[in-house]
């Protein structure tokens, strides 16, 4: 099962995402948001399965920076507008396994899903 992370480097609970899974032993291909983009085809996906309200990040720094009027959203076609206008604003870590969908990092998440599947 191939696992991809995508986060920013600079990001705390990216950090602790990488430090779980190195420390679980867990091969991943880590996807730096920032160095190598934002794949349009991904974050359309994330939004499908997840909901843009999860994917969209409104504690960001990048969030209180973004005009007023372009904070008032009201469909999934314009949070992937702005999202891919400011990649800073996608909740992270992301991380894909096939079927596995994970928004944010939660220890007790991540273990239940690749811990159990292990047993």
């Amino acid at each position: 099962m191939a696992i991809t992370l995508f986060g920013i480097a600079s990001c705390d609970a990216c950090r602790k995402a990488r430090r779980w899974l190195d420390e679980h032993e867990l091969e991943y291909r880590y996807h730096d948001l920032r160095r190598d983009g934002l794949p349009v085809t991904a974050l359309r996906e994330w939004v499908r399965r997840a909901g843009w309200e999860t994917v969209l990040n409104k504690r960001s720094a990048t969030w209180r920076k973004v005009p007023d009027v372009d904070r008032q959203l009201e469909s999934a076609t314009q949070a992937i507008a702005l999202m891919r206008e400011f990649p800073t604003l996608v909740k992270r870590p992301i991380l894909s396994s096939g079927a596995t969908l994970l928004v944010g990092f939660d220890p007790d998440s991540y273990a239940a899903v690749f811990l159990e599947k292990a047993k």
